[in-house]
């Protein structure tokens, strides 16, 4: 077995980032589902290569609806070039990889637009989750401390689409390789944030150039490994594998593990 099908093993799709590993030569015989983030266009893979992969396994492809390319009200050129075979994800988009005109245009009519030309698209909910709500199918969630609640939640109100649940997986218990692996991820979550703000005494906030790695001191340090165990799953295998049957309780149908460590520390 490949090493990223050993990552996978106990999750129903991996995560893969085209500025980590190489979307060409990954080996994907083992895995059931891939989805390929968006990191921005010039990473996004040429149309030709993801019909290839999509030979090999269920793939799809995060589409932020406010991007030029993306954009269902607007140039929609990307999304048009895609080919049939590649599934969507359609999210808001990450504000990292949007200008300040993608930045302004209005989420919910372009959501709602692009999920009547891709009706079978996953919705990302992450800051936009009435709205993801609203415009139906699979919902795709970040691991969250509350995702366990929100989803019970969904269940007992007779949501009966598919939920999805992306995580950063990182197997190990040392705290230096989590903060290398982790560290700058939960730090751009908001309440990490804030909680970084107040922890931060004279430091310079994360944005600023407070460490988030394994250089990282002090109480910022412990808010992070906070965080981490909060947002992703980490330690032992029989640690994770607790908390993935705790997902698939609560009614989770599908988790998307991500290989926080990079390609060179697929495996177990």
């Amino acid at each position: 077995m490949s090493d990223l099908g050993e990552f996978a093993s106990g999750f129903d799709a991996v995560a893969l980032k085209p500025t980590e590993i190489d979307i060409e030569s990954v080996d994907l015989a083992d895995v059931e589902r891939a989805v390929i983030d968006y990191e921005g266009r010039e990473h996004l893979p040429e149309p030709a290569l993801l019909a290839d992969r999509a030979r090999e396994t269920a793939l799809s492809v995060t589409t932020p609806v406010r991007a030029d390319g993306f954009d269902p009200l607007g140039d929609d050129g990307l999304s048009a070039s895609l080919p049939e075979s590649v599934g969507r994800v359609l999210v808001a988009g990450n504000p990292a990889y949007l200008t300040e005109t993608e930045r302004t245009r209005a989420i919910a009519p372009r959501l709602g637009a692009a999920r009547e030309r891709a009706p079978t698209a996953w919705v990302g909910t992450e800051g936009i989750g009435r709205v993801a709500l609203a415009a139906g199918g699979t919902q795709f969630e970040l691991l969250a401390p509350t995702t366990v609640r929100e989803v019970r939640a969904l269940r007992a109100a007779g949501f009966d689409d598919g939920i999805a649940v992306y995580t950063p997986v990182v197997r190990s218990a040392d705290e230096d390789v989590l903060l290398d692996a982790l560290g700058d991820y939960v730090a751009r979550r908001g309440s990490v944030a804030a909680a970084l703000d107040d922890a931060r005494g004279d430091v310079a906030t994360a944005a600023d150039g407070m460490r988030t790695d394994a250089g990282a001191t002090g109480e910022p340090r412990s808010v992070l490994l906070s965080a981490i165990e909060r947002f992703a799953l980490v330690g032992t295998d029989n640690t994770i594998d607790k908390r993935i049957d705790e997902l698939r309780s609560a009614g989770v149908d599908t988790l998307v593990g991500y290989p926080a460590r990079g390609p060179a520390a697929l495996g177990r």
